[in-house]
């Protein structure tokens, strides 16, 4: 007869961790990003601060009139002079998302605290600041205009890896969710968390899917990571709690992933608190020269 196992069970004294042992716990996340009013700078010349000022009203009195079925307004920063184009930067901040455009020239963007107000500067190959420019929306249109271009399809590899189980199968999935947002459906979220894929899989989902042009992170409660591919309208999307442990990996068909974008509601709230910051620039600014 086989010998049967039976566990064994310390119980009574010393069978208990000391009362003064540490307790493991998981670690819990330290911070998440919240919105606060910038501070507007101290001890600047009151007509650098009158200049940075006019310029963010023409942004507001824009959104007030900006229709959002349309591209949002645009205004150009290189203008301002340095002064005010410092203090400029330093009022709007920086908001949770950047985005980075490959190509000639290459583009990088970031959310200032005010969602849905962008600031985007075009890069010449040297690294030199060629345009520079503020601009409103959802997300800005250059993003929109560069995934756009993408013109790959959805390949199989020929043959198909030894070991790739689920990736067939996925792949045709994809198809049939690109095929039916052509014919104005919503496309929707392909979940891979929840697949198990082997490294042959995950090849095959890299080779059918080349990265595309636009990269983009969001910095919340935890970060988002957001990559075009070269198939027009399938984007890759992974959540990342604040430890940097991967938490969600998806592939998502649409034309933007929510996770990266401005609400309308975002972009109200965004033209009431920038028209209290101008309000208080003018005040900085008055106060100036009363000493």
């Amino acid at each position: 007869m086989a010998a049967f196992p039976i566990p064994v069970r310390a119980i009574g004294p010393g069978s208990q961790p000391p009362e003064d042992a540490e307790l493991a716990v998981m670690p819990m996340p330290q911070a998440m990003n919240t919105f606060e009013m910038p501070r507007v700078p101290e001890r600047v010349p009151a007509s650098v601060m009158r200049e940075s000022a006019a310029m963010l009203e023409r942004m507001v009195q824009a959104l007030s009139q900006w229709d959002a079925a349309s591209p949002g307004p645009v205004i150009a920063l290189d203008h301002l002079s340095s002064a005010a184009l410092e203090v400029t930067n330093q009022v709007l901040g920086e908001g949770e998302v950047s985005i980075r455009l490959a190509g000639e020239p290459a583009v990088r963007i970031q959310e200032s605290v005010f969602a849905g107000l962008w600031c985007c500067g075009e890069l010449a190959s040297d690294g030199r600041l060629v345009r520079y420019w503020l601009e409103a929306g959802s997300v800005p249109q250059g993003v929109l205009a560069a995934a756009a271009r993408a013109t790959g399809a959805v390949v199989d590899p020929t043959p198909w890896p030894a070991g790739a189980m689920n990736s067939p199968a996925l792949l045709a999935e994809l198809r049939a969710r690109l095929a039916d947002r052509s014919e104005g459906g919503r496309g929707g979220q392909i979940n891979l968390t929840l697949l198990p894929l082997s490294p042959d899989d995950r090849q095959v989902i890299d080779a059918a899917l080349p990265v595309g042009p636009v990269a983009i992170i969001s910095r919340g409660f935890g970060n988002c990571h957001v990559g075009s591919t070269d198939v027009r309208g399938v984007w890759r999307v992974q959540f990342f709690n604040s430890m940097n442990t991967l938490i969600l990996d998806t592939i998502e068909i649409s034309e933007m992933p929510e996770a990266v974008t401005a609400s309308p509601e975002d972009l109200d709230d965004s033209r009431k608190r920038l028209a209290e910051l101008v309000q208080w620039m003018r005040e900085a600014a008055a106060d100036e020269l009363a000493h």
